[in-house]
């Protein structure tokens, strides 16, 4: 999240995966483990908002199962 308090509002639209505290922070905040974090992010690119859509998908398809 954010490094530099100047910057929140970009901070919170994107997802660093560089540092581990932005890691976990950001796993706990969507729900999900680190490695779907790392997942998502690679398949979606680091857009908080497409990585909350693609896991969301993720969770209605393991739902509908």
């Amino acid at each position: 999240m954010p490094d530099d308090t100047s910057k929140t509002d970009s901070d919170r639209k994107l997802i660093s995966l560089k540092e581990d505290y932005e890691v976990r922070d950001w796993a706990n905040s969507l729900g999900c483990t680190p490695e779907q974090l790392r997942a998502a992010v690679e398949a979606v690119g680091h857009s908080a908002d497409r990585v909350r859509e693609h896991l969301s998908a993720k969770r209605a398809k393991r739902a509908v199962r």
